[in-house]
C-alpha cells in the first residue's frame, strides 16, 4: 500500500498536469474562434473572385488553355499534392487522420508538398517525395503563405512539372469532429468554378480589358491562393478544436484520478490513525498489567 508521502506527491503532479490542459484548453478555445470568424470575413472575397472566373468561362470567352489542360495523353502523370498538418501534438487523432487520409489515397511515390512538422517527419521515413517543405505561422495561417504556396504550384503546373494539384486539409464540422478531405484544383474545371452560395444565374455581359484571357489568367493566382487559404484556416480551426477536445478530456481525466488519489489519501490516513490508536492501546495495556 502506497504511503500518504507517496499519494500527496502523485496528487502534486496530477494538478499540475490538470492545470496544464486546463490552459492549453482555453488558449485552444481563443484560437478557434478567432481563425473561424477569420475564415467568414475573407470567404466572400474568394467566392467573388470564383464567380468571376465562372461569368468569364460562362461567356465562352475561356474555356480551354494551359490552366484547363488535363494532358490525358501524357503516359506518367505527376500529382502534387498538398498535405495540412501541425507542428505540435495533444490535439487527439487529428494528426493520425491526415496522415492516415494520404497514405489511402495517395500511392508510394507521389509527390508531397508538407505543411507542418508532423506530417513531415512522418513521410521522410515514407517512400514519398517531398518536393518542398511550407513553413507557416505558429499563430494562424496568413494570406501571404498560401500566396507564395499558390504561386510555387501554378509555376510548377504552366512549366510541366505536374500534371495535376490537389489539397489534403481537415474540415472542421463540428467542434467534436472533423474529417480530412481532398480537393482537385489544377488542372481547372468548369464544374469546380460553379458559384458555391447562390443559385446559377445568367452571366453577365461586361467587358474585360485588356481581354478576357489576360483577366482570366490573372485571376486564377487569386483563386487558388483563395482556396489554399481557406484550406489552411479550416486546417488550423479543426486541429484547435481537437486539442479543445483532447484538452478537456484530460481535464475530466486529472479531476477523476484526484478523486481516486484523494480517497487512497484518506484511507492511507485513516490506516495510520487507527495504527497510532493501537499502539497507544497496546502501550496502555502494557503498562497496567
Amino acid at each position: 500500500m502506497e504511503t500518504m508521502r507517496d499519494v500527496r506527491l502523485r496528487m502534486r503532479s496530477v494538478r499540475q498536469s490538470l492545470q496544464v490542459t486546463q490552459a492549453m484548453k482555453l488558449i485552444s478555445t481563443s484560437k478557434l474562434r478567432k481563425a473561424r470568424r477569420r475564415l467568414e470575413e475573407t470567404r466572400p472575397y474568394f467566392e467573388a473572385i470564383r464567380e468571376a472566373m465562372h461569368d468569364i468561362v460562362e461567356l465562352g470567352a475561356v474555356g480551354s488553355g494551359a490552366w484547363f489542360d488535363a494532358r490525358e495523353g501524357k503516359a506518367a502523370r505527376k500529382t502534387a499534392v498538398l498535405v495540412v498538418s501541425s507542428d505540435r501534438g495533444l490535439a487527439g487523432g487529428y494528426n493520425a487522420q491526415v496522415i492516415r487520409f494520404v497514405e489511402e489515397r495517395c500511392p508510394p511515390g507521389s509527390i508531397l508538398l508538407p505543411i507542418g512538422s508532423i506530417g513531415k517527419r512522418h513521410f521522410m521515413d515514407k517512400d514519398y517525395v517531398l518536393l518542398e517543405d511550407f513553413p507557416t505561422s505558429p499563430k494562424e495561417p496568413t494570406v501571404y503563405e498560401a500566396r507564395d504556396i499558390a504561386a510555387f504550384v501554378a509555376e510548377l503546373f504552366l512549366a510541366g512539372r505536374i500534371d495535376e494539384f490537389k489539397v489534403v486539409y481537415t474540415r472542421l464540422e463540428s467542434v467534436v469532429r472533423q474529417s480530412p478531405e481532398i480537393l482537385d484544383l489544377l488542372p481547372l474545371a468548369h464544374e469546380r468554378l460553379e458559384p458555391g452560395r447562390r443559385a446559377r444565374r445568367q452571366a453577365p455581359r461586361f467587358s474585360c480589358l485588356p481581354d478576357e484571357e489576360t483577366v482570366f489568367d490573372s485571376l486564377v493566382p487569386k483563386y487558388l491562393k483563395g482556396v489554399v487559404y481557406g484550406a489552411l484556416v479550416e486546417s488550423f480551426a479543426s486541429e484547435q478544436a481537437a486539442r479543445m477536445t483532447a484538452m478537456d478530456a484530460a481535464s475530466k481525466n486529472a479531476k477523476q484520478m484526484l478523486d481516486r488519489l484523494q480517497l487512497l489519501y484518506n484511507r492511507a490516513r485513516q490506516a495510520a490513525i487507527t495504527g497510532e490508536v493501537s499502539e497507544i492501546v497496546a502501550g496502555a495495556a502494557a503498562l497496567d498489567s
